[in-house]
């Protein structure tokens, strides 16, 4: 390391000694009387550390011949005007205050300070001396580079190239080992799927295997208004809900590349798709950036093409590819159509609704009408079946403010609900969005037809879905509508789809009621959606409105249901009853109660006009009454059991009065 030099430019020459004394632990001082002696010894000497007289110390004196190498001591005895003088200096400069030292403890301080100088400069000094190092180091390096590519030059380029070829072969297999496995892992998951959800939880596997930007998974529809089309259950990878599908649906005869695929029954593979006004709207505005590639293949049930599947915008690097999908991509994507064939064969999408298992509407007719014709051919009752239609209250209301996903998990939890709540003889189809079909099979009337829907809403009503509590009435809850279907002959000798979608909306008029759609009663002015008193169940009169001319009569169940036939409001309650057959006494409940009569189960038909002794127990208390039996029936084709209705006779005044306090204390759900 060179010897640090110390230069003073100091007038006082008793001052100049005292620092050449200080400074001679530190190294050699060289000592000037002007600045042009100071530059002089500075242009022939390194010069580490410069002690000024602060009379001389300005800035400008110096910039010429002085570096940031150079740690500088300004000494004086005016401090404040030496730091006025070192503020002028610049910030990359050591510099530093010392006052002449006059006295021995002052000597310490300043040789502390000269100390720190040193250090400083030597600091410096070192840090060129790695930069001088790291340049060397760097023009070693660049020529050892250099020789190594005059040598690989020497090297034969046969050899090279071999190598080049074998490298290339190998990550190629790997590649290829990796896209296998990934194959397999989408085929495994394709036969585990159990549901649709998870059959189509495979779609973004697809897109990371062929890198696409998005993926669509179509199935080929119909119904009577567009004929046959192509729903996507995915959409460019998003879930869609019913209310979003008919943004994205392809007409078979529309300007579309996945309903071209159904129509030539053949692949698409395009690389550079064209921007002009004849690309069909929801490939314009409805994917995450402008299409420019595409590849679709036909999905195949034997030989009939049963959806689609699309891949849109081959990515490269994260970026959009100008080559487009590969030869390989279609094989890929070809293959693993068949597998989803299976898999919707054996899901069979063809007849259910992918979101919640239940039949689609189409399929739902058919059996309807094949139930309709078994039953005509068995000779049984005619017109013993009922139509309903169910939805879900202020469902927007919950999709918006939980989002379309919940919405969908709440329909698939409501569909196993609803289908826990029929018989094994019903049938039940998601109809479209949260609307639900029912057909009831063995009914004999249409107040019983309303007692087995009313069960099913309470069903609904009674169990818990997420995040029910923040709708209108803190609960999750359906409406329903219910009409019989004719009781006419002619109907069931040429029951068809059209006929049973008439019922349909007989069915949806009494839904309307139920929902506060009223017809008849508009809403009123400034009544809101949430105040409406949904939750309930509205039935279609038909026999009402054909006495009355009328096109058609809804009512309330529970309200004013054949309200024509009653003197007093039905309370449908279930409270024990003996009544006497063959001189003993028979334990049943009751079904409903009014104060001029009931309705109860019978294990036989009991004669009608028959007068029978009984007991009713009212609030633990046992009364002992008379009826007269008004019907005795089957309460259905399959039920062991029979629905007989009583009138009171002989009832006293006290017997009256404690049944009308009964009735008045019963919840208003209950009427």
């Amino acid at each position: 390391m060179d010897e640090e030099k110390i230069l003073l430019l100091i007038k006082n020459a008793a001052e100049a000694d005292l620092f050449v004394n200080l400074c001679r632990d530190i190294g050699p001082v060289l000592v000037s009387s002007s600045l042009e002696e100071a530059a002089f010894l500075a242009s022939h000497a390194r010069v580490h550390i410069l002690i000024i007289d602060q009379a001389q110390a300005d800035y400008s004196n110096f910039k010429s011949f002085i570096t940031p190498k150079t740690s500088i001591i300004i000494t004086g005895r005016d401090e404040k005007a030496a730091h006025q003088m070192m503020d002028r200096w610049p910030e990359d400069y050591f510099i530093d205050f010392l006052p002449a030292p006059a006295e021995e403890s002052a000597k310490e301080r300043s040789a502390r300070i000269l100390q720190i100088a040193a250090q400083h400069a030597r600091l410096k000094l070192e840090l060129e001396k790695l930069a001088s190092a790291r340049e060397e180091d760097q023009e070693k390096i660049e020529k050892v580079y250099s020789e190594i590519k005059e040598i690989k030059s020497f090297i034969n380029n046969n050899i090279v190239t071999e190598l080049e070829k074998r490298i290339t072969l190998q990550v190629r297999y790997l590649w290829f080992q990796k896209r296998k496995q990934k194959i397999e892992d989408i085929i495994r998951k394709i036969y585990m799927a159990n549901d649709v959800s998870s059959l189509l939880d495979t779609v973004s596997d697809i897109k990371d295997l062929i890198q696409a930007d998005g993926v669509t998974f179509y199935i080929l529809d119909e119904n009577e208004t567009l004929g046959k089309y192509l729903k996507p259950l995915v959409w460019d990878d998003a879930f869609l809900s019913h209310s979003d599908f008919s943004k994205y649906i392809a007409l078979l005869d529309s300007h579309d590349f996945a309903a071209q695929v159904v129509r030539q029954k053949d692949d698409i593979n395009l690389a550079a798709i064209p921007q002009d006004k004849r690309l069909p709207k929801r490939y314009v505005e409805h994917i995450k950036r402008p299409l420019r590639s595409i590849l679709c293949v036909p999905i195949r049930h034997e030989e009939e093409i049963i959806g689609v599947l699309e891949a849109t915008n081959k990515l490269h690097k994260g970026e959009l590819s100008k080559h487009g999908f590969s030869r390989d991509d279609l094989q890929v994507l070809r293959g693993i159509s068949e597998h989803i064939s299976l898999a919707m064969t054996k899901l069979n999408l063809i007849q259910y609704d992918a979101l919640t298992g239940l039949l689609r509407p189409d399929p739902f007719f058919e059996k309807v009408i094949q139930k309709i014709n078994l039953q005509s051919k068995r000779r049984q009752e005619m017109g013993a079946f009922a139509m309903v239609m169910g939805d879900v209250d202020w469902f927007k209301h919950y999709n918006d403010r939980n989002g379309h996903e919940a919405g969908n998990r709440l329909l698939r939890q409501l569909a196993a609900v609803l289908k826990s709540s029929i018989r094994e003889d019903d049938l039940l189809c998601r109809y479209g969005g949260e609307e639900f079909l029912f057909f009831l099979t063995g009914i004999t009337s249409l107040d019983e037809a309303c007692i087995l829907t009313d069960r099913i809403r309470k069903n609904v009503e009674e169990e818990y879905f997420e995040n029910e509590e923040f709708q209108p009435r803190s609960n999750l809850t359906m409406s329903f509508g219910v009409t019989l279907l004719p009781k006419k002959d002619d109907f069931y000798a040429a029951v068809n789809r059209y006929e049973l979608k008439k019922i349909a909306i007989e069915a949806d008029m009494a839904l309307a009621e139920a929902k506060g759609k009223r017809f008849a009663h508009p809403r009123k002015p400034g009544e809101e959606e949430k105040e409406l008193n949904k939750n309930k169940v509205c039935a279609f009169h038909r026999e009402l409105a054909d006495r009355e001319k009328r096109a058609g009569v809804v009512r309330p169940y529970r309200e004013e249901f054949f309200e024509e036939k009653r003197k007093h409001r039905r309370h449908y309650v279930s409270t024990l009853l003996l009544y006497a057959d063959n001189g003993q006494f028979r334990a049943t409940k009751t079904i409903n109660l009014s104060l001029g009569g009931l309705r109860m189960y019978t294990e036989a038909r009991l004669p009608t006009a028959r007068t029978i002794d009984f007991l009713l127990v009212l609030e633990n208390k046992a009364t002992p009454l008379k009826g007269d039996v008004v019907y005795s029936q089957k309460a259905s084709e399959r039920s062991p059991f029979f629905s007989t209705g009583l009138k009171f006779k002989e009832m006293s005044p006290v017997d009256g009065k404690a049944l009308e306090n009964y009735l008045a204390s019963l919840p208003k759900g209950m009427v």
